[in-house]
């Protein structure tokens, strides 16, 4: 295995073998130049090396055969796609009854999964069974219950302002400035249980604040940004019944309905709540993709709006990790892995790396194990150093569990011996308990 300094890295270099980051995570195809864009990646997540099996082709050996052979392949081969499918509010049509999501035809990387097998118990892996009663964890809980309110008016044709989606946002602004760490730990947990399309959207308006406050935008943009991601998926409640509590996959005909849902939201949020405009460019444009192939004006690059950017990548991500119907979850490790490997299809490349450094490549609440086999929860990150983040110690090398009630927290960036070796589902520790 060789090891390469990042700092060594140069546009257009070309290796025989694939070249990785840290744990397996793929950077580049053998035979395939590495761009800038991949360096500026490494660069700002500080990875400082990366290794390959294989070395550096000289021009003379670059043959444009093999190269143009692995590109046709990568058109099968590439890494999954991350945008997720709209999502039907069926919680929020009958918030006390919860109901089944269809089955939509989403892509590879978030297809149904088989579900878990039953489980004794998991506390020591339990968010909530580590906040309860704590004040951060009402906040969040708080939030999503105000969100559910307003949306089960919209829905009754009760009128209601703009006002109120602004006052929750200032909460979330101001819980936000209290909790941050918090607040991306119960996203992961996905522990809150009912009002699924609230709980979404404040998940992702969570997501886009911290994304916009890392890119410095002012105030009263990052408020504007915080009130359409709350919205961004009201429209979702002027479909049909039946097609968004349909059981099964959905037809070409229906899924065109659902991609319709911008338009519904935009209609909610000027012709009902009056909301600004950079509201209303949000609700329409949060399905844009980067590359041009999005939906509804097939918009491409700087053409949509930067909130409209940045609650795309929020709204994947919380898609990705939150637990459907339909499908299991996707640790926030991989969820990272397959946002960094987008390739600037979907989304700015700018926003993803913002993104990336405010979620790290191990978000907060992750579940890890160590080189030494214990087992870990990433509690906070060490800006600059995604790879060694504060961690507490859930379950020691032995398998013992740890006391909850005097937690051991180790900082990985002073412990040298200490590494993450990877991401792991907690749902594979069955029958654990504290």
């Amino acid at each position: 295995m060789n090891i390469v300094d990042t700092s060594d890295l140069k546009p257009g270099q070309i290796f025989s073998e694939p070249v990785y980051t840290y744990d397996q995570y793929l950077l580049v195809p053998q035979l395939l130049p590495i761009r800038q864009r991949e360096i500026d990646l490494l660069v700002s997540c500080g990875i400082k090396f990366v290794s390959t099996e294989g070395y550096i082709i000289e021009p003379e050996e670059n043959l444009s055969e093999p190269f143009e052979e692995l590109s046709a392949q990568l058109e099968f081969d590439e890494p999954p796609s991350v945008e997720p499918q709209p999502e039907p509010p069926s919680d929020q049509l009958q918030p006390d009854q919860p109901s089944a999501q269809p089955e939509l035809d989403e892509p590879p990387s978030v297809q149904p999964q088989p579900t878990a097998k039953p489980k004794k118990s998991m506390s020591i892996f339990s968010i909530s069974t580590v906040y309860e009663n704590s004040a951060q964890y009402r906040a969040y809980k708080n939030l999503i219950d105000k969100l559910s309110a307003v949306f089960t008016s919209i829905n009754s044709a009760i009128d209601i302002e703009m006002r109120a989606v602004d006052n929750i946002t200032i909460q979330l602004l101001q819980d936000l400035r209290n909790y941050p760490d918090n607040f991306v730990e119960f996203i992961l947990g996905g522990e809150v249980i009912g009002h699924e399309l609230a709980k979404s959207s404040v998940n992702t308006a969570i997501l886009s604040a911290l994304t916009a406050n890392e890119m410095k935008l002012d105030e009263h943009k990052i408020h504007n940004i915080v009130s359409g991601a709350l919205l961004h998926d009201v429209g979702m409640l002027r479909l049909s019944k039946g097609i968004t509590e349909k059981r099964g996959g959905l037809s070409d005909a229906e899924l065109e309905q659902i991609k319709s849902h911008p338009l519904h939201t935009s209609k909610i949020v000027t012709g009902e709540l009056f909301g600004p405009k950079e509201v209303n460019l949000i609700a329409l444009q949060h399905h844009e993709r980067w590359d041009g192939n999005g939906y509804p004006d097939q918009l491409s690059g700087e053409a949509i709006d930067i909130g409209a950017r940045i609650v795309s990548i929020a709204d994947a991500f919380e898609a990705m990790v939150s637990k459907k119907s339909y499908r299991n979850s996707i640790i926030g490790y991989q969820a990272i892995k397959n946002l960094m490997a987008d390739n600037a299809r979907r989304f700015d490349p700018a926003v993803i790396i913002a993104f990336t450094k405010i979620i790290g490549i191990y978000p907060i609440g992750s579940i890890v194990r160590f080189n030494d086999s214990s087992i870990g929860r990433v509690i906070s990150l060490n800006a600059g150093t995604p790879v060694r983040p504060v961690v507490q110690i859930l379950m020691d090398k032995n398998g013992e569990v740890l006391d909850m009630e005097t937690p051991t927290i180790v900082n990985l960036l002073n412990v040298k011996t200490l590494f993450i070796k990877g991401a792991i589902d907690p749902s594979e520790f069955d029958g654990i308990d504290e």
